[in-house]
């Protein structure tokens, strides 16, 4: 019997197919995604648990006249498949190839770029007013995580989304809690009854009728609606919020029941106001490994299939590095706490909540809550290290300004994930935080070159009394740039002495001058690690660049606000002095492997040793 998914090259050919066929469909996708995810890495378990959920909405809306919008954007790869990518997967990730999120380049049916969370209801309330300016009946549905309604965003969207009656639809994909078959059935009974047209016009004509009735119509009326409401925060506490936000309720229904799911958008597609569907699915559905394991192939590099098992491992990274250290930190010290929102296993904290679980704490996708948490705890005398991805940090801005360094607290910023980081690209790569922390007043900014230096910026971050940040790269590091100066607060470390040419690189570009100085061995280098961005080390670095006349800059940043800008200031007054500056260009960077885009923009060590 010939596949399905292999005559579905596009929404109308899907669409053609009867609803008999579409289980069968979804388990072709399945095998699909995890037969190319295995060869290009991704996300692959939220992709396995909305198969059945995609499929139903493509099957009810007309996209792109229908807006979906898919929050955070990581579970978009079956709505690429459908909508004419199937062909292009082999490129997943890759340079040049298919995003792992929805582009609004790449399709007309991506309606909105995503990749941080929360996002989705804000944008579709704007979407859907736009339709209703413009005159336009169309749907705008946006499907939210349950781990994305923990942040702030889809609280104030879901806050605002009376602004209008509009035909706005929030799909709430829950894949974290199991509701008992009982408790089930008469979930989804009631919704079917609230949901019914019948249902809602007879409350309408049994409320116009009571009220008719002198003297006892009217607590007739208030009784059944108390009694009804009783019932409603009895069973279907969940709805209570949502009807409050002006939502009509329908859920909880199962999310891999097609004719289910089916039936409950089109009911939604009825309401005379927003509505809220609650599904239920299961992360890594119909894959074994993923399915036991969601953590680990929510996002994952390239794996065996058959097995489940990793393939490339890193022995060592910066994450699990800071992880350890704050591990033995705070066995020493009992006022080191740790915060992290929703990535305990990505920033390295899995063991430390393990053995303080009362010093650890997941705030949830919640940055601004959790830097001004932190500052609450740093307030009362305790040392909070927040854990965040560096491209997470930015929506926590204004609270590192206002909350944190304002009031000179002593808050630790570890930030993950700095610089470049591949395949997930530009809404990923942490290639802002130098310039956006840098010109903050109070807060120190550090960046290890190795695994050996984080751990010693570790220590001195706790025991400094003030706001600090240490910004490191993903993945793997080398321990043989060994440090020749003790850490001392805001000193640089000369790795290697030259009169030629001077190039000052910070965190892992420091590994990249000593690649350039092995390519250009006729030319006497010196390399100086900055170590501290803010404070600079000025007169180490200008002492040198004196010497040798010339300079070159090297960071995993953008060019305007960090490094270059402070070597160029540094600079400014000195005369006949040769520089170049070697950063990411002022926009956005594409995905594809870390070696690859430094290639690219031609900031490695064979690009950069050509240029001088």
């Amino acid at each position: 019997m010939s596949n399905i998914l292999d005559n579905v090259n596009d929404l109308e050919d899907f669409k053609s197919l009867p609803v008999k066929d579409l289980p069968k469909l979804a388990s072709e996708i399945r095998e699909f995604l995890v037969d190319n995810v295995s060869k290009t890495g991704g996300h692959l378990a939220p992709n396995l648990g909305v198969v059945e959920l995609t499929m139903a909405l493509h099957y009810v809306f007309n996209s792109p006249n229908d807006k979906i919008i898919f929050d955070v954007g990581h579970q978009s790869y079956v709505h690429k498949i459908l909508t004419g990518r199937k062909d292009k997967f082999n490129t997943l990730r890759q340079l040049d190839g298919l995003s792992g999120f929805p582009k609004r380049r790449e399709s007309i049916h991506d309606i909105f770029n995503t990749g941080h969370s929360s996002t989705s209801i804000s944008s579709a309330i704007g979407i859907a007013t736009a339709n209703k300016l413009s005159g336009k009946s169309d749907y705008v549905v946006a499907v939210i995580g349950d781990g994305s309604l923990t942040g702030g965003l889809a609280f104030e969207g879901l806050n605002n989304a009376k602004i209008n009656d509009t035909n706005l639809i929030v799909i709430l994909n829950d894949n974290q809690m199991s509701i008992s078959h009982s408790v089930g059935n008469l979930e989804n009974y009631l919704t079917s009854l609230r949901s019914n047209e019948f249902y809602r016009s007879s409350k309408k004509n049994l409320k116009t009728i009571l009220l008719l009735i002198p003297i006892i119509g009217k607590p007739i009326y208030k009784f059944l609606i108390k009694v009804k409401n009783t019932i409603k925060h009895w069973i279907l506490p969940k709805s209570i919020l949502f009807e409050q936000f002006g939502f009509t309720y329908l859920g909880p229904i199962d999310g891999h029941n097609l004719k289910s799911l089916i039936k409950i958008l089109q009911r939604a597609k009825t309401a005379k106001k927003p509505a809220l569907v609650h599904v239920m699915t299961q992360k890594g559905k119909g894959y074994k490994p993923a399915e036991q394991n969601p953590d680990i192939f929510h996002g994952v590099g390239k794996f065996d299939k058959t097995t489940g098992e990793i393939i490339a491992k890193p022995s060592s990274s910066y994450s699990q590095c800071f992880g350890d250290e704050l591990y033995r930190l705070a066995e020493k010290n009992d006022k080191i706490v740790a915060i992290t929102a929703a990535m305990a296993s990505g920033t390295g904290l899995k063991n430390f909540s393990k053995r303080f679980p009362n010093r650890f704490f997941d705030v949830g996708i919640a940055e601004e809550h959790a830097v001004t948490f932190a500052a609450g705890l740093a307030s009362s005398g305790y040392i909070p290290v927040f854990a965040v991805y560096s491209t997470f940090l930015q929506r926590a801005y204004d609270q590192i300004i206002h909350d944190v360094a304002l009031q000179n607290l002593h808050v630790i910023f570890a930030i993950d994930r700095a610089g470049i980081v591949g395949e997930d690209g530009e809404t990923h790569h942490g290639i802002f935080d130098l310039s956006y922390l840098s010109h903050i007043p109070n807060l120190v900014i550090m960046a290890p070159k190795d695994g050996n230096e984080l751990k010693q910026m570790l220590d001195f971050a706790v025991n400094y009394n003030g706001p600090i940040a240490i910004r490191y790269s993903k993945g793997g590091f080398k321990n043989e740039l060994v440090c020749t100066t003790p850490l001392k607060f805001g000193t640089a470390e000369i790795i290697k002495e030259g009169k030629d040419l001077t190039i000052v690189a910070i965190g892992k570009t420091v590994g990249t001058a000593t690649k350039i100085q092995e390519i250009l061995k006729d030319k006497s280098i010196e390399i100086i690690n900055a170590r501290f961005l803010k404070p600079l080390d000025k007169v180490t670095i200008l002492n040198s660049i004196r010497k040798t006349k010339k300079v070159i800059t090297i960071e995993d940043n953008v060019i305007n606000g960090g490094l270059a800008s402070s070597i160029k200031d540094l600079i400014v007054n000195e005369k006949n002095i040769e520089s170049k500056f070697f950063a990411y260009p002022d926009e956005f960077i594409k995905h594809g492997r870390i070696d690859e885009i430094e290639k690219l923009y031609r900031i490695d060590a064979e690009s950069i040793s050509k240029q001088l």
